[in-house]
């Protein structure tokens, strides 16, 4: 068998087996605020910056934008936002969170801190050094990608 084909040796396998892990650690620390890793993204791009673009949202958060549809319905039926045409473009809808969206990152705030004791067996530098090179990753792709529509 070629050595390119064996499992063992797929950066990509270990990735998908990694986000699996990630998305199974989140659960219980998000079953507090009734939300998924995908609402939990979208809310912390809120936090950050409210009353915003629903494209500025998908640019930040970098969802798909079928699945932000799907994110944002869940979220306002929930009551942690509202969705709204801007007053300048009645075609541009904005995101801005209500009061109870509001409250919620102070429950919120914990979570971060939750996961980084599951992250015992890494020091920070290596945690540093891994996010850094996660974007240097992400930098190929999106420039493969870009080369891909020339």
């Amino acid at each position: 068998m070629s050595e390119l084909l064996k499992l063992e040796n797929q950066l990509c396998h270990r990735f998908y087996t990694l986000s699996n892990a990630f998305t199974r650690a989140y659960r219980p620390l998000l079953k507090t605020l009734d939300i998924t890793y995908p609402q939990y993204v979208t809310l912390m791009a809120l936090w950050e910056n409210d009353d915003i673009t629903i494209a500025n949202l998908l640019e930040v958060t970098d969802i798909d934008g079928g699945a932000m549809s799907l994110i944002l319905k869940k979220l306002e039926a929930k009551g942690f936002l509202t969705v709204i045409k801007d007053d300048n473009d009645k075609r541009v809808r904005r995101v801005k969170l209500t009061t109870e969206g509001i409250e919620k990152k102070a429950v919120a705030e914990e979570v971060p801190t939750q996961m980084l004791c599951k992250l015992q067996g890494m020091t920070k530098e290596e945690s540093h050094m891994l996010r850094d090179l996660l974007d240097k990753l992400g930098g190929c792709f999106s420039q493969s990608a870009s080369d891909d529509n020339l």
